[in-house]
């Protein structure tokens, strides 16, 4: 088995490092304390094909394949997560679903704009009763006579909500069939009928930028669809698949900061006359801090590589996310625990990687909806 990177994804790796360090760390500070959406540094990720890894170079892309999506994703998260979020959803979610589901247009259309940075997509699954369990949604879109359809409803924690100029929607246009009522949509935010509602003041990736968002008789055309009318879930659940590797990526990410971290202060900080790190409690830490990280670091990257073979990946993008997401809260945690006082401080990041490494075991699929995935996969027993 050969653990080497290609040229190309090391070059793309290198790009989003020198981008992490230069800009985005410097500022992760600022944007943590404001929760301002760092648009500035969104572009210029775009700028250099960072927000459309996988997207083909005809639809303004990368042309890139999942590992090196995930070889970006670590680089930017490790100076700051909520980047990587915005990144994430941007590859993950909205330009999957259009480039695997969307017509040509729309591609030319929507994907374009989004992977060279130009604008911000988003992507509209969870409703405020409707989290794990998606087919409870309420958002409504009801086809008329003339083929169009009127989208009435409401959409919760939906990331770079507040500055999305296009939403890929997932709406109920027939209740009665459950699942298979459900269909996506593609919105502009510049239409009439569209609402964004209050800005979560979220315990961490602050600078993301999560809102509620709202349609008032929206009317969507017959090609705003995405996919077929009924084949919405379908595609959700498979673009989740796809996200979950983004997000296990995204929790590498912050726990190689917080190791990092933890590594140059031990061997630093002196405590009764030697550095810690000669401690054996600290070294216990440090040993279990490595092996966790390096175990979330290969089943992320086992699940893009499957991914890039064209073969099924659920069971392993559900199981590096449970394990990276999980590993990045122990580690931050440790990371804490190892700085003491300094570690509880906001003069440090270390707080900062805590904070932010709880989402990753929520989002896209809580710690929970992972074990039921991979157990049911495993077991064939629903």
């Amino acid at each position: 088995m050969d653990f080497s990177f290609s040229d190309e994804q090391l070059m793309l790796q290198d790009v989003a490092r020198r981008i992490a360090q230069e800009k985005i760390g410097p500022s992760a500070e600022h944007h943590d304390a404001t929760g301002e959406y760092p648009l500035e540094n969104i572009r210029l990720l775009g700028e250099n094909g960072l927000m459309g890894i996988e997207v083909p170079v005809e639809y303004g892309g990368a042309g890139m394949d999942p590992v090196s999506s995930v070889l970006a994703i670590i680089e930017v998260s490790a100076a700051d997560a909520a980047h990587a979020t915005i990144m994430s959803v941007n590859n993950s979610l909205f330009c999957n679903a259009v480039l695997s589901h969307g017509s040509e247009e729309q591609k030319q259309l929507y994907v374009r704009a989004i992977a060279e940075g130009r604008e911000i997509g988003a992507f509209a699954l969870t409703e405020s009763q409707s989290g794990s369990d998606a087919t409870a949604m309420r958002c409504r879109a009801v086809k008329q006579a003339d083929g169009t359809y009127v989208i009435n409803g409401q959409k919760s924690w939906i990331t770079s909500g507040p500055v999305a100029r296009y939403i890929v929607l997932f709406a109920m246009t027939d209740p009665s069939q459950g699942a298979r009522g459900i269909t996506a949509f593609m919105i502009d935010t510049t239409r009439p009928g569209f609402g964004r509602g209050k800005t979560e003041p979220k315990l961490g990736v602050r600078a993301s930028a999560t809102c509620e968002i709202e349609f008032q008789d929206y009317v969507a055309r017959a090609e705003d669809v995405i996919g077929a009318e009924g084949q919405g879930f379908k595609i959700a659940m498979g673009l989740l698949d796809s996200g979950r590797i983004g997000i296990a990526a995204q929790a590498v990410g912050i726990a190689r900061a917080a190791y990092e971290a933890s590594l140059a202060y031990v061997r630093e900080r002196k405590s009764f006359g030697a550095p810690i790190g000669s401690f054996q409690m600290i070294q216990a830490k440090i040993a279990d801090m490595k092996c966790k990280l390096d175990a979330a670091l290969l089943l992320t990257l086992r699940a893009a590589w499957t991914k890039a073979q064209g073969k099924r990946f659920s069971t392993e993008a559900a199981v590096a996310k449970l394990t990276a997401s999980e590993a990045a809260m122990w580690i931050a945690h440790q990371a804490v625990q190892i700085h003491g006082g300094m570690g509880y401080s906001k003069e440090m990041p270390l707080e900062r990687y805590f904070r932010d490494a709880k989402i990753t075991e929520i989002y896209e699929g809580t710690s929970e909806i992972q074990r039921l995935v991979i157990a049911r996969s495993e077991t064939g027993v629903r």
